[in-house]
Parts: structure tokens; sequence; C-alpha cells
């Protein structure tokens, strides 16, 4: 028993260093309590608990790193654009930290490697890369503290990737964009979704999207929502000689 505890204990050590140089690597931050981290890559398939009884995944970190993240993006923002009003602020913001921004780090980085779960990579979709970063973020905040987690944002996010001239210009949702324009211009539109499956094993969903009665665009996905949005930009840019993104 103390042979098995010893050797047990010895393989926990190795995959927490191995964690911790990761993450340093990637943040340029080394853990103090490398218990946070190796908590913000645990899916809930793992079905694990803490010493009270609760579940142990990323799911939590994942929701304080957004918080985290949303403030010190709302500081740089209203720092460096003082000329924006709020709804300005807001939009930037919005699409900064953007789920396909969000998704586009986590990849990066690589986060997914170090993610312990139940579920084979394939059936996860492109969100987890951008969940593992919120819970990344979250727990750099729980080891480290609001200013250290604000310096690692402003070195690996925002200097390398955020320009504001190009996200001025970036549309985060095309859906949002043709309800305004139809509004606007006082047109009917109606998104037909249904699910359809087919021969996929993995659940699907088809939109067509109507104008005016008339069918403009048509999608499918793995989500309504994400069928929604890609008929939407496809009918974005049949009507872009009348649309116009601001």
């Amino acid at each position: 028993m103390n042979r098995f505890k010893k050797i047990f204990t010895s393989r926990i050590s190795t995959d927490d260093e191995a964690l911790s140089r990761g993450i340093k690597k990637i943040t340029g931050i080394t853990p103090k309590n490398i218990d946070i981290y190796r908590k913000a890559f645990t899916h809930k398939s793992m079905s694990l608990k803490d010493a009270d009884g609760n579940p142990i995944s990323y799911e939590r970190l994942e929701f304080l790193g957004d918080a985290i993240l949303g403030s010190v993006i709302a500081e740089y923002i209203y720092n460096e654009v003082p000329h924006g009003d709020e709804g300005y602020l807001t939009k930037m913001r919005s699409k900064i930290v953007s789920r396909e921004h969000l998704n586009e780090l986590g990849m990066d980085f690589g986060l997914i490697d170090f993610a312990k779960t139940q579920v084979p990579e394939r059936n996860f979709g492109a969100n987890v890369h951008g969940n593992l970063f919120e819970a990344l973020v979250g727990a750099i905040y729980l080891d480290k503290g609001y200013k250290r987690t604000q310096n690692f944002i402003s070195r690996r996010v925002i200097e390398p990737y955020v320009d504001i001239e190009k996200l001025e210009g970036k549309v985060i949702s095309y859906k949002s964009l043709l309800i305004e324009w139809c509004q606007k211009n006082k047109k009917t539109f109606n998104y037909h979704t249904y699910e359809d499956t087919g021969v996929n094993e993995i659940r699907h969903f088809s939109v067509k999207l109507s104008i005016d009665d008339r069918v403009l665009a048509k999608a499918r996905a793995t989500s309504k929502k994400k069928a929604e949005e890609k008929a939407s930009k496809r009918a974005f840019f049949a009507l872009q000689d009348k649309m116009t993104v601001k």
C-alpha cells in the first residue's frame, strides 16, 4: 500500500511539473498553486469532486475568467479611445471578447493539449478552446491577483491580437446586422429553422432565411444559432450592395 501511494504521488507530481512548465511557457507566469490550473483544464466528463464533494471542472473558472477578461478589455478600450461613447465601447469590447476570437486564442496557445477529459477531442466543438482560455484567465487571477492577470492579457492578448482600426469594421453578428437592416428598412424577415440530422451521427439544424417572403439564403450547422448566423452571413453578401458595415 505504501509503495503504491509513493508511486501514485510521484506520478501526480510529474504531471503537475509538466503542467507548470506548460503554463509558464504560454503565460510567462510560474504557477504558485498548481491545483487551480489543474482544475482549469479538467472537463466535467472526468466526474471528479473535491474534498467537500463539489464537482471539479473548468466551468466555474471559465465564468470567472470571462468577467476578468471583460473588465481588463473594457479598461483598455476606455483609455485607448477617449472619444468613444458607451455604444462604441460596448461594441468594441464584444468584438475583442467574441467567441470566435477567444477560440482563436485558445487554439493558438494549444490549451486543448492540457485538457483532462473522457470525451474524444474530435467530439468537441470549437468553443472548447475559448472556454479553456477563459478558465486559464480565471486561474491566473485566483493564483496571482488582478494586476498580474491584467499584465498577461495586455502582453499576450491585446498587444499581438487587438487592432482597433481593423476591429471597427469587423462584423461580430451577421444576424444582428441583418435584423437591424430589415427593421430600419421596414422589411419582414423569417428564420425557418428545423432539425436536419440526415445521415450524420451528430445532430444538425437547417435554416431557410426569408426576407419579404423570398428565400434569400439557406444554411446547415450543428446548432440553431450557428445555422442562423451562417444563413445571415450568406444573405449579407447577397445584399452587400444595399447594406453597409458600421
